[in-house]
């Protein structure tokens, strides 16, 4: 199972930080002036038996055709209505709030959410991380990048410091204490939400938090978390979701298809279809704060436009 947005609404953020911490992520948070490169760690049993847990389940969704990479078919057509629909699934409705200090999948209405500032992702490898495999999760990023930047025509851009959207990718002894890191990158955040992560259970691969600060319906940072034991598929599927979702797609959807937003594990990269939703959540004609009601009709019409065949 991954994870869909978890919009927090908090106090204004400090300044980005630099590099990841590499004396150990239960010390003191990260401030914006750089620090050393990170101090290889050994990973710990537990970890490797995650490795091995996910690489079983990767194998088995392979095996049943899921996971697919083809940006969605001629068996997963879709018309305009299906569009509008799945727009509004996953654009006014959040699938996780905080209920008696914990985090739980209880789906609420929401207004629509976006970036209005470049978004700038900055990726961070734990010190256990193998250099390799963080190095080409890096690329992995920087190409979903372009796609999100195309799709979107929103600046969306990779950099080396003071980013605005944090990607962790931590192995599960990282995970385990991982709260100070949290709070330095999002000021407020509750106890909830780091424990989630902390405790992050193994059917939980990967998740992101969005911080939408003045209560605007603009978000202004994100952290997305994923599990770097995670094998190449299933890293690539929580890499599009949840940064896609950090823009402003923060629910899933049972009906969306073809789709990465959909917890069936289908496709495990976003499609032809998610790049629309994408171009469509940042449309001047629909704003940050409309309702799903007040935006349907304009979706809509979007949707039309979009599938309809060129001349």
């Amino acid at each position: 199972m991954r994870q869909a947005l978890i919009t927090l609404g908090l106090l204004p953020l400090l300044a980005a930080c630099a590099d990841f911490p590499g004396a150990g992520l239960g010390s003191s948070p990260p401030d914006a002036s750089p620090s050393p490169e990170p101090r290889f760690e050994e990973r710990d049993a537990r970890s490797f038996e995650s490795e091995q847990f996910f690489q079983r389940v990767e194998d088995g969704l392979v095996v049943r055709g899921l996971l697919r990479d083809d940006g969605g078919g001629p068996d997963a057509p879709f018309t305009s209505e299906m569009l509008a629909r799945n727009f509004l699934d996953l654009a006014f409705s959040q699938e996780f709030s905080d209920v008696g200090g914990r985090m739980v999948q209880r789906p609420t209405d929401s207004a629509l959410h976006r970036w209005q500032e470049p978004v700038r992702l900055q990726i961070y490898a734990g010190p256990s991380v193998d250099a390799d495999r963080a190095a080409s999760d890096r690329q992995e990023v920087a190409r979903l990048a372009l796609r999100l930047e195309r799709a979107t025509s929103h600046p969306v851009n990779v950099v080396s410091r003071n980013g605005n959207f944090h990607v962790l990718l931590l192995n599960d002894q990282e995970l385990r204490r991982s709260g100070a890191l949290l709070k330095g990158l999002i000021p407020g955040i509750s106890s909830a939400e780091t424990d989630f992560v902390e405790n992050m259970p193994r059917e939980t691969y990967c998740v992101v938090f969005a911080s939408d600060p003045e209560n605007k319906s603009v978000y202004s940072r994100a952290v997305a978390i994923i599990r770097a034991e995670l094998p190449d598929r299933l890293r690539a599927s929580c890499i599009h979701e949840e940064i896609a979702q950090g823009l402003g797609l923060a629910n899933d959807s049972a009906r969306a298809r073809p789709s990465i937003f959909n917890d069936d594990d289908e496709y495990g990269r976003l499609t032809t279809h998610d790049e629309l939703l994408l171009e469509m959540l940042y449309d001047r004609r629909i704003a940050p704060g409309m309702t799903k009601s007040e935006a349907a009709p304009t979706v809509r019409l979007i949707a039309e436009t979009l599938t309809s065949p060129t001349t």
